[in-house]
């Protein structure tokens, strides 16, 4: 079972490059980023934490760019993964942003991760011109033709909301992208994932796992899908119970927020969470690969 981390990024304390430069240091093996792009002051959305129009945390208000923030990381990273969780495709161009993933992949030697969501803030995506009740099918279709221009000499989409004819996209991936979906775990979410995603990241209040890993396994199989699905849980402090329990039921990584703090006082929280986790420092490398 792996370890990562996740920044949820502002203007306001470490950079992602420190961050993930740091992260990197201490041997942890992927580092994640969030995206909103802007935040209604209007919004009849309730957050999934507070089950109101009440924000937990003031950097949704504050949060970097994605694409941007991972660059950086990838500049002054070698192994570490690159993710976002999680990231909203249906807000962007689709062969615009396939470009930019495509981009960065390449150039960090093939370690980006796509994590990605429907969207909880429904204001924020309705600013974008998505559909209420169409986020599902649009991320189904945004990710397809991503896909399409990832791996097709000549890509090509018929879709309701994505449309191209045969076209030229280079560079390409270094080789599969990895996508996880960010959602509640339920059996709706699961097919999705078991049609669409290649493995699932929690929610950070998700609960009572045990059952939800098991449902999700018999509907990945039930779609014929080969191997088994990524789970990569959003944890706080690490529980060395919770730990063994969720490596016993097949979690894949468990990932820890940063807080947005100094440089030094974040680099000190990760030595220390990296000395409970039994992590070693990791190993240089002239570029990163997937594993």
């Amino acid at each position: 079972m792996r370890f990562g981390i996740v920044l949820f990024t502002s203007d306001r304390g470490i950079s992602p490059a420190a961050a993930a430069q740091a992260a990197e240091a201490a041997g942890f093996t992927s580092f994640s980023v969030p995206e909103h792009t802007h935040i209604p002051v209007r919004r009849e959305s309730a957050h999934p934490r507070t089950g109101d129009a009440t924000l937990p945390d003031d950097r949704y208000l504050r949060t970097l760019d994605p694409w941007v923030a991972l660059a950086t990381a990838a500049s002054v990273t070698s192994t570490i993964r690159l993710s976002t969780a999680v990231a909203l495709p249906v807000e962007h161009d689709p062969i615009t942003l396939a470009k930019t993933i495509a981009s960065l992949d390449h150039l960090s030697g093939g370690r980006v991760t796509l994590g990605v969501g429907f969207g909880w803030n429904v204001d924020e995506m309705t600013d974008h011109g998505v559909p209420p009740g169409r986020r599902r099918t649009m991320l189904r279709e945004y990710l397809a033709s991503m896909r399409a221009l990832w791996t097709e000499e000549e890509a090509a989409y018929e879709g309701e909301f994505v449309r191209f004819g045969p076209s030229w996209a280079w560079p390409k991936p270094v080789g599969a992208v990895p996508v996880l979906l960010g959602a509640a775990g339920t059996g709706k979410n699961f097919a999705w994932i078991a049609r669409s995603a290649d493995g699932w990241l929690t929610t950070p209040v998700e609960a009572d796992l045990p059952p939800k890993i098991r449902r999700l396994h018999e509907q990945w199989d039930q779609a014929g899908r080969d191997g088994s699905p990524e789970i990569v849980v959003l944890a706080g402090k690490p529980d060395p119970e919770a730990l063994a329990a969720w490596e016993d039921l097949g979690v894949t990584e468990v990932v820890f927020g940063l807080p947005d703090r100094s440089e030094e006082e974040v680099r000190a929280y990760l030595e220390r969470l990296a000395g409970k986790l039994g992590l070693h420092s990791a190993a240089p490398s002239v570029n990163g690969s997937r594993t």
